[in-house]
Order: C-alpha cells, then sequence, then structure tokens
C-alpha cells in the first residue's frame, strides 16, 4: 500500500536554541536557567552541558545546507529570550537579534519556512532570581519579549509557536526537579508557574494578530496518551485523574477558558490552586490558529494508594526506545483525536522521534529502528488525515544528535550523527530515508520493517 500525504502537508525537522546553539557567552547573551542547572554538579549525565552543544550559533549555514539537501518545507527552531534581552527585560541585543534575522533569511533563500518557538524551556536566568515563571512580572516580560521579536521578524516569519511543553517547564522543572531549575516536591509552584506560562501564551497570541499581519500562532504541549494499566476500576479513576494532570491542565483553559472540574476541586481541596485573575481566563482563551502535537509515547497508570497522589506509572510490554519509552505508534492517532475534541483547530505533529543507541560505522549509521518509527507513526497520521482530521505537517525530532536535557549526551534522536569531538553532522540512513519520503510526499508500505514491533496495523 502506498501512503500518499496532501500536496501541501508541510514536511519539517524540529530543534531548541539551548541543545545546539552553544556560544553561550557570545554576542551578549545572558545565561539562562539551564546555563546555571547544567553546571550545577549531579543534575546532568556525566556532568555535560550546553556551553558548546552543536555550535549551530556559528554553523547554521552549514545546518541549513543540510536541511536543504534533505528537502524539508519548514524548520521547528526555538529563539533564545536571553539572546533578545540577557537580563529578561530591558537592553536589547541587538547582536541576538540579528542572529535570528540572519537564520531566517537563510531559511528563506532555501525555500524553508520558518517556524520559530518563543519559549523552549530557557528562562533568563536574571528573572529566575526575581521568582521565575512564579513571578507573575515575567508574563509582562515575555509580552514585551514577544512583541520585540514580532516586530523585527514578522515581515519575513508567518507561523509562531509561543510555548513548547508548559506541562515540562512546570512539572519537570518543580516536582521531579530533572529540569532546570530543579526544585523537587513542590506541586503548588508549579501550579503557578504553569498559569503564568499559559498566561504568557495568551498575551502573545494577542500581540502577533496586532503585529504580523497574516500570522498564525499556535502551542505546542507535550500530549500524553494515558491508559489504565488494567480494567480495574480504580485503574481507569487514576488514569483519567492523569490524563487531566498532563494533558487537561494544558489545553482545556485555552480550548474553553477554564481549568478542568475534578482536577480543579481536587487542588482546591489540598490548597494548591494558582491565583486566578478576574481576566485570566480569557486571556489563556485568547484564539489561537492551530495546536501544536508533541507525540512520542503512551503512558500506563495504576492505582496505588500507597503512592504520592494515589497511582503510579508503570512500563508496558511494547518495545523501547533508549529513553526507555514505549514504541506505540497509534497514540500519534490518539492525540490528533484528543487535541481536536478539545477545540477542532488545524494540528502540526511539532515533534516526533526516537532515541537510539546509534553507533557510527566505516563512516556510516544504519539506524534501521528510527525508520521504522517514524514510518510506522506516519501510518497512523495517514489515518488521521484520511479520516479528515486537518493535520498540515510533520516535523521529526530531531534535526541533529545535541544536547539531550539532563541526558547530557547520551541520547541521540538526530537524522544527522554527531561527532561531538569534531562536530562533524553526518547523515543517518534515516535522513536518507526520510529525504524521500519528502521528495515523493509519501512512501510505500515496506512489511520488512515492521518486523518486531507489537503495533495494530491501521489498515
Amino acid at each position: 500500500m502506498r501512503y500518499e500525504f496532501p500536496k501541501d502537508f508541510l514536511w519539517g525537522v524540529a530543534t531548541s536554541a539551548y541543545q545546539i546553539e552553544g556560544a553561550v557567552d557570545e554576542d551578549g547573551r545572558g545565561k539562562s536557567i539551564w546555563d546555571v542547572f547544567s553546571h550545577t554538579p549531579g543534575k546532568i549525565h556525566n556532568d555535560e552541558n550546553g556551553d558548546v552543544a552543536c555550535d549551530h550559533y556559528h554553523r547554521y549555514k552549514e545546518d541549513v545546507e543540510s536541511m536543504a539537501e534533505l528537502g524539508v518545507k519548514a524548520y521547528r527552531f526555538s529563539i533564545s529570550w536571553c539572546r533578545i534581552f540577557p537580563d529578561g527585560k530591558k537592553n536589547l541585543n541587538e547582536k541576538g537579534l540579528d542572529f535570528y534575522s540572519k537564520l531566517v533569511d537563510e531559511l528563506l533563500k532555501h525555500e524553508i519556512e520558518p517556524f520559530p518557538t518563543l519559549y523552549h524551556w530557557d528562562l533568563p536566568q536574571a528573572l529566575q532570581e526575581n521568582g521565575g515563571w512564579e513571578n507573575r512580572e515575567t508574563v509582562n516580560w515575555f509580552e514585551k519579549y514577544s512583541y520585540t521579536v514580532f516586530k523585527r521578524l514578522g515581515d519575513r516569519v508567518k507561523n509562531w509557536i509561543t510555548l513548547n511543553e508548559p506541562f515540562c517547564s512546570s512539572f519537570l522543572g518543580y516536582v521531579t526537579g530533572e529540569h532546570a531549575p530543579g526544585y523537587r516536591n513542590e506541586v503548588k509552584r508549579a501550579l503557578s508557574v504553569a498559569h503564568n506560562l499559559l498566561l504568557a501564551h495568551g498575551k502573545s497570541v494577542k500581540i502577533l494578530r496586532e503585529e504580523v499581519r497574516g500570522g498564525r500562532i499556535g502551542i505546542a504541549n507535550a500530549v500524553n496518551i494515558v491508559s489504565p494499566a488494567s480494567e480495574n476500576e480504580d485503574d481507569i479513576r487514576s488514569a483519567r485523574m492523569v490524563d487531566e494532570i498532563l494533558n487537561g491542565w494544558y489545553h482545556e483553559p485555552i480550548a474553553s477558558g477554564k481549568y478542568p472540574d475534578e482536577l480543579s476541586k481536587m487542588y482546591e481541596f489540598v490548597g494548591y490552586m494558582p491565583e486566578i485573575g478576574e481576566e485570566d481566563m480569557k486571556i489563556i482563551s485568547e484564539p489561537m490558529d492551530f495546536w501544536g502535537v508533541n507525540y512520542y509515547s503512551r503512558v500506563l497508570v495504576k492505582s496505588n494508594p500507597e503512592k504520592f497522589g494515589g497511582f503510579e506509572w508503570v512500563g508496558g510490554d511494547l518495545e523501547k526506545t533508549d529513553m526507555g519509552w514505549e514504541v506505540y505508534p497509534k497514540g500519534i492517532y490518539e492525540a490528533i483525536v484528543k487535541v481536536r475534541n478539545y477545540k477542532e483547530l488545524p494540528v502540526y505533529i511539532t515533534e516526533n522521534g526516537m532515541a537510539d543507541r546509534d553507533e557510527l560505522v566505516d563512516g556510516r549509521v544504519e539506524d534501521r529502528r528510527r525508520i521504522r518509527y517514524i514510518k510506522d507513526h506516519l501510518r497512523w497520521l495517514h489515518k488521521a488525515i484520511k479520516e479528515g482530521h486537518d493535520v498540515r505537517g510533520y516535523f521529526v525530532w530531531t534535526l541533529m544528535d545535541n544536547f539531550e536535557w539532563a541526558h547530557g549526551y547520551s541520547k541521540r534522536f538526530g537524522l544527522l550523527y554527531t561527532d561531538y569531538r569534531t562536530l562533524e553532522r553526518i547523515p543517518k540512513s534515516s535522513f536518507n530515508w526520510y529525504k524521500e519520503v519528502i521528495s515523493e510526499n509519501g512512501f510505500e508500505d515496506d512489511e520488512e520493517l515492521m518486523d518486531g514491533w507489537k503495533i495494530e496495523n491501521p489498515n
């Protein structure tokens, strides 16, 4: 069977600033919370950091050439707030803006549509020292930052993403402690952070409407498919609550101007609910243009009264990626249906990909598992489109191996293999396969590549 995609389907790749740029102390850039966190002993695998990363700041032309060779139609990248405003507030750094302006021009020269994300977790450290996202003033500084970037790039950039995965910024930064700023078990603070992030999103949407003629804007949320570990009623109830924690809390306010009822009552009961201003929910639900869906895996939930929250996540029996995440391709279809149930907007798959233990052998990387992973997800994505869901593009995470947050350089997601000694980028087999998919705007089914996955066939 041939899987053919719509004529104007947008094939792309995605990256983020701190993971690839390096040049952390050049041309006036200020420190971000990830600079501080990654230099804190014991926080990152092997005490690694993003000081150099892939050196994209100096090699962006080479990287755009690789995208052009790949044939992508769009590139999702993030803008480093602390390059634009080193203190997060004022004293605009023109050299920082110039870098992104040059990057945009280079992309357009190669007919690649820029898809910038305004915030991908790298808050200026100066703002963190003044309360970070817990401080409502940070929302106002984000508003100024958004305005500045829109004014400079909006003449050439029409598609924008406000935030990347506010769940991670709030819960992984304040509850699990695995992300910057690294607090643990601070649920009340996490919810305050989440609320202010969503406020910042809404204000940014409004500014775009005023400043960028013909501009389109959305948010890139992590969409987790949450399933009960069994048909036990307690497991089903726990899974429903986890779904609201992971998904509902970050989608419902944007879609309908309110937080999930059941979870709100629970948070209110335990004193965790953030302060909500009179106009807040109206701001948060400012109409946007599309959902960005970052999809990787599913979550299996089992009731356990002895655990915090009364539940625990359990492993399933499907094949795992090098991150330990289950390979569940049908979930990308379920994620599309889920977000369009919140609000029927167009969808872009803004991230999808897998980490594997890629090895460079005789100058080649044969990453057939990654090809199989992407192909199986695209088959379910095709099903969603065929059923009438408005899915307009797909961005592979990621263009090149890079700094994978708390995992340092130990996890490889890229279509390009990065040699961290020389910083050479080497196309993997998946790069060449994806290049062919883009060129043909689809692919032929190949049962040989399907061997080994325990998945349900969409046909």
